[in-house]
Formats: C-alpha cells, structure tokens, sequence
C-alpha cells in the first residue's frame, strides 16, 4: 500500500519459497510470513505415502476371519465345558476335576469363563501374527533385488528406478488399466522444429527433414561399430505408421563422441545437464531457402526504411507478416539467455545505499532499471509513466526464478542501452561492441518447455536471435539491422484453459502496442478478427486462414505438434482502457484468478493469423515394442494427451497404441445432448457385435468414424479403439452420462483421450478406479500429469525435461518409458507371486498348529 492509498497486488511469484536460490539480484526487500514449520517445504515434507496393496488389504480381511474363527472355537469350546461340568452337578466330580482351595467346585458358568480364556492363550497360533513382521523383511528384499535389476538402469541419464512406496510392490503385479501421458513419458520430449506456414505460404524445410533422417546419436562407442537395433530403415519399418516416421535415438550429449574424445564427451554431457533442451538435433536448424530469401529480402527492405525513416507500412503484407512470425517466434516465450562458458557473476551496482530505505518509493527508485542505466536516451525504457513503472516493479521486486528473471549480466544490459538510438535499435558498432561477449553461437536458452526453446532456436536459424532478456525488455538481433529492443509491458502465461499465452510489447521501429500470441489452434482460430467477404482484403486473408488450417491438419496427419502464431495492434486508447481493468484486477484481493483471466480474454481477440509451426517429437526406444508386450498381458491401456486430436491418433498408431486391423470410435461433440445420442449410439453398434451399420450423424458438428476394416465375421475384429477428444471427453464425464461412457471405454482395447486437461486426467483415472475397482496405474513426467499420478493406485513418474514434480508424487520413478514393461510383468508378478504363496504358507501352517 503506497502513501496515496493505491495498492499494488502480490502474486504467488512475489513469494521466495524457502530453498529457493535467487539470481543475479543484488537486494531483495521482503517480509518474512511463514518461517520453521510453517514453511511450503516442512508442510510437504509429511514422509512417503502410505498406501495398503490390494494383497494387504485382503490379508488383513482374512485374519479378521481368523479372529472371528478363534473366537468361535473359543466360545464353542467354552459352552461345552460348562454343559459338561452341568452334568456333574448332582454325581460324582470327575477325578481330573481340581477343586479350589475351600474344597469347592468351579459353577458351569464360572468354568466356562475359565476354559474360555484358557484356549484363546490355546488356539491363538491360528491368527498369524508374525506374518505382518515376515512380510516387512520380504518387501524390503523385494525393493533392493528392483534396485539392483541393471535393465532399469539408464545410462544416458544416470539414473535408476526409484521405489518411494514400500508397500504396494506387489500391486504392481495386478495391474488392469494403465493411463499414460504422451509427451515425454511415450515421446522424447525433445522438440525439433519441421516445418511451418507463414501468411498461407507452407515452407517444408526439406533439407532439414533429411538431416534429422540421416541423424542418428549413437549411444556409445560399441553401438556405432555394432548397433544393437538394426540399421536405420529396420528400427524405422518397425517403429513407423504410414504417415510418421519414427527413428529412435539417444540423448544429445552422446554426439559428442563421435567427433572427439570420451573426455570431450564427459565435459559436454556435465555442460549439457545444466541446459535445458539443448541436444545439436534440436538447434541445428537447416534453413528453408525460399523462406530465408524472403527473411533476408525483408531484412534489407527495414533497413532501406529506417535510412529513409519510411514507416513499416510500406512492407508488402507477406514480408510484414513473416517479419512479425520471426519476432514473434522469438519474443512470445519466458527463455531466458545465458552465456554457458562464462560464470554468472554477481550484479554491480552503480550506486550506494548510504541511506536506508524507508519507502517502498524510495525503494523503486533506487531499484529500478531506469536508474541503473546511465547515459540511456532510449525512448523505450521512458515510455512507461512513472505509476505504471512502479506498479510493475512492485510485482517484480519480491520474484524469485520466474519468467520475467534474466540471466543476463546487467552489464550486458548497461552495454544495450547505452547503444541505443531513438528508435530502439542499435548501429552496427554497437552489434560490434555485444559480440565481444559471448557470440550468438555461445548463447544458451533456458525454457520452461521444449516447445519454446524449438521455436528461438528455429528463429535464430533464420537470423532472429533472442539475445537477452530483461524483466521489463527483450533484445533482439536482426540482419540488417542489429539489435532492436522490445519494451515488455505485459507478459500472460499460458494455462491449461486458454491454451495459449501471450506477450504485449512497444516495437522500437513503429512505437505502436503489439500483441503477440501463440496458442493450439483449436483456440488461436476462434480469436481471429472476422473476414468481410465483400473486401478484398477480408477474403484474403479468409483463404489465408483456411489455407493454413489445412496445412495445420496435414502436420497433424505427420504426427507434428502444432502451434498457431498471431498478433494485434491496440490504439493506445485500447491499451489505456485494458491496462485500467487489468490493475484493477491484479491489485484485486478477491477473485483475483479469474479477474487476471478475464482480462486476457478481453485483449486476447481480434487477433491477426501469422503462420503456424509444425515440431516433432520423437518416441522413445522401445515403446512401441512395451505397449505391445503390455497388451498381450491383458492390460489395457488408455494415452490421455493435451495434443490436437490428428497428431494424438498418429502418434498412437507409430507406438502400436492404435492397430490397423483394429476399429477406431472417433467421438467429437459440440453438446452433451449430442454426446449423449453418440455414445447410445455406440453402445447399440458394438453390442451388436460389430454390424457393418455406420453410425449415423447426430445433429450438430460431429465426427463419428465406425469402419470396419474385415468383414463382421473376420475374427480380427475382436478389439476396438475409442478417440475422444477433450470437449466431448467434459460431456462424457458428467454424472449422467459417465456410466454409458465407462460401458463403451471398458469394452475397447485402447483409449485415447485427446485434448484433455490435468483434470479431466484424473476424474478419468478415478472414474475407472471407483466404478469397475480395477487396480489402475498411472504414468507422468510433468507437473500436468501430478494430479492422474496421486489419484491411481499406482503412480508412476519419469524423471524427464520438465522437472521433477511427477517424480515427488509418485509411488515409483522410472528413467524410461521401457522400463515399465519389466517393472510390471517380471518384477510385479514375481512381488505378488512371492507374497501371496507366502501368505497362504503362513494361514495352512497355523491352521495344521492348530
């Protein structure tokens, strides 16, 4: 709260979580709100999950029957003693009957009492106390023989499997349905940029193509004199789908060898696990000829401008809009740059405290990036008004390492600014000045996905460098025309719902307010401006956006992950009208989420198509040979991917997901009522036991795909497959409709649920877990897969790119996909085998004591 009474809103990024290393930050003014117990890392640290395995829970069913058996014997053994001793009560005692110490005999009842107790301490062998003790030992033995299994050894990655729960060893043996993610836990992760489109133009990049199919990263040294897979063309014939190619491979750092020594490789692989996404295959960008001719030709263009001081409107649409995808590549993303070779060094500043600060004013003003940069005319680091500026940076002050963080030496930053002119680029002898440092080669990019470090690296093989990043500034080195920098304003991050994100910038050359987005096209095409048909202009660019939604379902059909690129100019009326509300909401105590979310709706629309990218992603080893395996084990397997629905299908046919003699159910709904009319539909056709009927087309858009590929009495057709994507997936999964939806996903060998939120993964899991009671395991490598890991009954975690969220809550962690089929098959059947006989052992050997 300032002195005039505004007050600026915190977010979670203002929050430095205990543990957490903060960089190149000289001071931070904060103030302490949780400390000891209280803190994120001790309410989390509870210790490993307790789970019961399903044997357990049996067990312990079983040894209240032996309770309740004891106890019956007990009691039967109890009446019939004092029915025995009744029948004395007028004859003769017994001889074996001792009378107590007054010389009288125990009553009926009184014996009976007695006898009771006397045969529980009897009969009490038959409940198996010491199995619970012997159980412990065998799990314990069960857990380190896993350890030390060599075949869940990963040696690109150094690291093994990992069991964090003791205790469900042996349900890994009675496993039924198995939920996998498909990027990164089926895919590599490792995003390679193929192909794109830009203004309806489509650029193949050919040459590229043929370099990933003759690039082959050979795991060591043996391997490339003898390779275990077979060649090249055997590992693709078996691991490939029509329209998809899929060439297994090792981590990048394996390169390294080929070309120098193993020490070379070892102080590459060591460099390589502080970057992020940072294999050759992934940065070594062939160019697309026609498409760097043009990028040059625009380069030279802007350059002829800016010496003429024309403004950009003169550009042909074409080249304005290849220049914009470029920047747009390049700037629409939170990578931050590094210099890999130099040690990051402590901030300098150029100033003394030598008074404290007593005002969050006084603070600002001594921080602020303004101040730090001396001799700076640089109209875009004045632009901002003062309130604005300290707005922003209050948000900033308290981040840790979030997206807006640079990794840059201020330095570097002093060095930009101080070359800027007054129109946001630098001369030539500035460019000059930044290569003494660390040259574009030696830039490395940190990114939170592989999605964005594929497209800056794509942008940099055209000549569109991301240089550096600032919190408040993008740098940006272009032919022809040097560094330019980009004011960021306003940087809205993706999330699950809007499917996309955002960044708001002041272009140095045209000082106008740009709106750059990149998103699923799903969405991003919904937010287009609409195209009159009476303006030329408008039914261009229509057969524009329709030329690249082709396009887009031809990279689907190639198994490419595919991203939609778009822009929009505001007025700055527009922009002072939505920079109000969006204070307004990120200063807003209540509802803030959905304020924030609502305000990038407002200035996420009437946006303008760009191009569209198309990026690879490769299978790992082995996974279409372990779902196989997997399959022929009676387990049935659904994938539930965030992917557009054409890339999931192809993906899911190259890792034999998906067969070709199998029947595909396609559900895509606009309503629940038609969702609802689909899915009786389906249900009446596969009950009839696969009739050549073809499901008729419900009202409303709607795709519904049933060809049999044999004739109905082939005995090939005893599998089915179902593909639903995200939106029909809502419907299915309300409470009116879940039941039909499990009675057709039960009775289909494979499911693939596309599109689909972490939520919608974990309500699938636990739809199959309540309603048949099968014992499901679930498999992630990402944060968005956290929720479907800790809801199965056994969560399994990758240690992947994406960090080690799906690891921390999972029961076991694997360094591959592969690895599964071993884990499941060998060591969960002989965990519950051992176990089991080891159980029965114990109840007949007590029951014989008896």
């Amino acid at each position: 709260v300032h002195k005039s009474g505004k007050k600026d809103g915190l977010f979670k990024e203002n929050l430095l979580l205990r543990g957490c290393t903060i960089r190149n930050t000289e001071e931070v003014a904060g103030i302490v709100i949780y400390a000891g117990h209280e803190t994120k890392a001790l309410l989390n640290n509870n210790g490993p999950r307790y789970k019961r395995s399903k044997l357990e829970r049996q067990m312990n069913a079983d040894v209240l029957w032996c309770v309740l058996i004891l106890l019956i014997m007990c009691l039967f053994s109890a009446i019939g003693h004092g029915l025995w001793v009744w029948q004395y009560a007028e004859k003769k005692k017994p001889f074996f009957d001792v009378p107590g110490p007054d010389g009288k005999y125990l009553s009926p009842v009184l014996a009976s009492v007695y006898l009771f107790l006397t045969v529980i301490i009897v009969f009490q062998v038959m409940i198996p106390i010491s199995l619970y003790v012997s159980i412990e030992i065998v799990k314990i033995c069960q857990v380190y023989f896993i350890h030390q299994d060599k075949d869940l050894y990963d040696e690109e990655t150094d690291s093994q499997l990992q069991c964090r729960a003791l205790n469900i060893t042996e349900d890994l043996g009675q496993v039924q349905f198995i939920f996998s993610d498909k990027t990164g836990t089926l895919t590599e992760n490792k995003m390679v940029f193929r192909r794109c489109t830009v203004s309806g133009i489509e650029y193949s990049h050919d040459d590229n193509a043929k370099r990933l199919a003759m690039y082959q990263e050979p795991d060591s040294e043996e391997d490339e004199a003898a390779p275990k897979g077979g060649t090249l063309s055997q590992r693709d014939s078996i691991c490939s789908h029509q329209s998809i190619k899929v060439i297994h491979r090792s981590q990048s750092t394996k390169t390294h060898r080929r070309t120098g020594s193993r020490a070379e490789a070892k102080r590459a692989s060591i460099l390589s696990k502080h970057t992020a996404f940072s294999s050759p295959m992934e940065k070594d960008i062939t160019p697309d000829p026609s498409l760097l001719e043009k990028v040059n030709e625009c380069a030279k263009h802007l350059e002829v401008m800016r010496s003429h001081e024309q403004p950009l409107s003169h550009l042909s649409p074409e080249l304005c809009d290849i220049f914009d995808f470029f920047i747009a590549l390049t700037i629409c993303n939170t990578v931050v740059v590094t210099a890999p070779n130099q040690p990051r060094q402590k901030v300098r500043d150029r100033f003394e405290l030598k008074s404290p600060v007593k005002t969050i004013e006084d603070f600002i003003r001594r921080f602020t990036p303004s101040r730090l940069t001396s001799g700076s005319n640089s109209s875009s680091s004045s632009s901002l008004a003062t309130s604005k500026s300290m707005h922003r940076f209050g948000l900033s002050v308290l981040s840790s390492t979030s997206t807006d963080s640079t990794l840059l030496k201020l330095e570097e930053k002093l060095t930009y600014s101080a070359q800027m002119n007054n129109n946001g680029y630098s001369t030539q002898q500035g460019r000059t000045a930044v290569g003494s440092g660390p040259g574009e080669g030696e830039l490395r990019y940190e990114a939170e996905s592989p999605d964005e470090a594929a497209l800056v690296y794509a942008a940099r093989a055209y000549n569109c460098s991301l240089v550096g990043r600032l919190s408040d500034q993008v740098s940006v080195e272009l032919p022809h025309l040097g560094t330019l920098s980009f004011e960021v304003l306003h940087t809205l991050g993706f999330d699950s719902v809007r499917k996309r994100m955002s960044v708001v910038v002041r272009h140095p050359l045209t000082d106008e307010i740009n709106v750059y987005t990149k998103g699923a096209d799903s969405v991003i095409m919904d937010l287009l401006l609409p195209c009159s048909s009476d303006d030329p202009r408008g039914k261009h660019q229509k057969k524009i956006q329709s030329k690249t939604q082709n396009y887009l379902n031809l990279y689907a059909v190639d198994g490419l992950r595919t991203l939609c690129i778009a822009k929009r100019v505001l007025s700055k009326e527009e922009y002072a009208c939505w920079l109000k509300s969006h204070l307004e909401a990120e200063s807003s105590i209540e509802n803030r989420e959905e304020l924030l979310f609502q305000s990038a709706l407002r200035i996420e629309k009437n946006l303008h198509l760009l191009g569209a990218t198309g990026i690879e992603d490769r299978l790992q080893d082995g996974v279409p040979e372990t779902i196989a395996n997997l399959r022929k084990a009676g387990l049935q397997i659904w994938v539930l991917t965030g992917d557009k629905q054409e890339t999931a299908v192809n993906i899911a046919y190259a890792c034999k997901l998906l067969d070709h003699d199998e029947e595909i159910i396609t559900l895509n709904a606009e309503s629940p009522e038609t969702c609802a009319v689909l899915l009786e539909q389906c249900l009446q056709c596969v009950e009839s036991k696969f009739s050549n009927t073809t499901i008729d087309e419900a009202a409303g858009n709607m795709i519904v795909g049933f060809t049999p590929l044999y004739p109905p009495s082939s005995p090939v057709l005893s599998s089915l497959g179902l593909v639903i994507d995200g939106r029909t997936l809502a419907y299915a999964l309300e409470p009116t409709l879940e039941d039909k939806f499990l009675a057709l996903a039960k009775r289909c060998r494979s499911v693939l649920c596309c599109r689909s939120t972490p939520l919608q993964k974990s309500m699938v899991v636990k739809l199959v877990r309540d309603k048949l009671k099968a014992m499901t395991l679930a498999i992630g490598d990402g944060a968005n897969d956290v929720s479907m890991i800790q809801v199965a009954d056994v969560g399994v975690g990758i240690s992947g790119q994406e960090g080690m969220q799906a690891v921390m809550a999972s029961d076991f962690a694997i360094p591959r996909f592969r690895h599964l089929e071993k884990l499941l098959l060998v060591h969960g059947h002989w965990c519950y085998s051992r176990l089991a006989n080891m159980v029965l052992y114990f109840f007949y050997k007590n029951a014989v004591s008896v």
